[in-house]
């Protein structure tokens, strides 16, 4: 069984390549058509080849790089489509950038499946009918959690047959990376409780939620770590010079080689998210067996079902202030936390059991 991986624009490769891993590692024959990830190094491919059939030449302009991107991408989806989709039994986009351009490129005479990742937000629905015929289009789609099938059934009118729950697995290559880096000085020097925040610091992820219910804690530090984009710093770093205890912004993207420290060394890390179908980082919390605190928005509960986090209600800022206090002054509960975030990676969420989850989705496609 020949399985193409697509993600034009290398949008999530750490969820790409792990995917592709596991899926080589099920005896599947598997290839990555993508792009260059232009923000640092990408997981090394491990039993699957790597194609990077798009955006070769826009990929390195400084100036008018998203009008060439988009030319470029119209040029390579019909390349893509008159010759390299030829060479597999199943097409699995990950991400599809033009709704309106992609819906009428996608190949033929094979089946085509779709994970909508980070697009089944309430915010991200601003192209709702073509992005909702793009999926229409495909012959299975794969949602990272039952909060994202219900959203693809109802809003997007994708009839339930069509719609397969796999969740979003633990990105646990970060646990064992050949050239971890340390923490920077001034962070490897802080010696009490850390929470973190991690990851690209969006108007969905509610950074001003988190500060406002830190401002009165006490005996802690808060990391935020991220490059934010449509937030303004400077509102962020007037709010946290109003909390009681040490916040530090480090707004930069983290390449993968700094991740694992910052993990390593939190005693707590939180998503305050207004909205969310899943995490990368919430799965990077459960591959380093961190106590997770985090908003019941989307998805997000589903995880705490199995105890491998705690949630409070979105918007809580009380809530959140509460949650954060009680488990930095209860290292049981945390580590009871810990623990089951390690059975859930190693469980319901290991790469091995969402591979065969994969494997018979293929395969049911192939025997119609």
């Amino acid at each position: 069984m020949r399985i193409q991986i697509v993600d034009p624009p290398a949008y999530t490769p750490p969820y790409d390549r792990a995917l592709c891993s596991a899926l080589a590692r099920a005896g599947v024959d598997v290839t990555l058509v993508t792009g260059p990830f232009a923000h640092g190094a990408v997981p090394p491919a491990e039993g699957y080849d790597v194609d990077e059939a798009f955006y070769g030449r826009s990929s390195g302009l400084k100036q008018g790089r998203r009008l060439a991107r988009g030319l470029e991408h119209l040029v390579d989806m019909r390349r893509y489509r008159r010759r390299t989709a030829e060479r597999a039994d199943v097409v699995h986009f990950q991400w599809l950038s033009l709704p309106r351009l992609d819906r009428r490129l996608l190949p033929a005479g094979r089946p085509l499946v779709q994970t909508p990742h980070g697009l089944l937000r309430a915010e991200a629905w601003g192209a709702e009918r073509p992005y909702a015929r793009l999926l229409q289009g495909m012959d299975a789609l794969v949602a990272l959690s039952e909060y994202g099938a219900e959203v693809l059934r109802e809003r997007a009118g994708v009839e339930a047959e069509r719609v397969h729950v796999i969740p979003h697995g633990p990105l646990d290559y970060l646990t064992r990376l050949p050239d971890e880096a340390p923490l920077p000085p001034d962070l490897a020097a802080v010696e009490g409780p850390v929470v973190l925040f991690f990851g690209l610091v969006r108007p969905y992820k509610d950074v001003p939620l988190l500060l406002e219910a830190f401002r009165g804690i006490e005996g802690a530090e808060l990391w935020i770590v991220g490059r934010p984009m449509g937030v303004d710093l400077s509102e962020l770093t007037e709010a946290a010079g109003r909390c009681r205890s040490t916040v530090r912004l480090v707004p930069r993207f983290v390449p993968d080689s700094e991740i694992p420290a910052l993990f390593r060394r939190a005693d707590l890390v939180v998503l305050p998210h207004r909205d969310a179908e899943q995490s990368g980082v919430l799965f990077t919390a459960l591959a380093f067996a961190k106590p997770v605190l985090m908003s019941d928005a989307g998805g997000f509960p589903e995880v705490a079902a199995l105890g491998a986090g705690r949630s409070f209600p979105v918007g809580d800022a009380g809530a959140l202030a509460e949650g954060m206090s009680e488990l930095l002054a209860d290292s049981a509960k945390r580590e009871e936390l810990a623990a089951a975030a390690a059975r859930a990676a190693a469980g319901p969420y290991s790469w091995e059991t969402i591979a065969a989850q994969h494997v018979d989705l293929y395969e049911s496609l192939l025997s119609r």
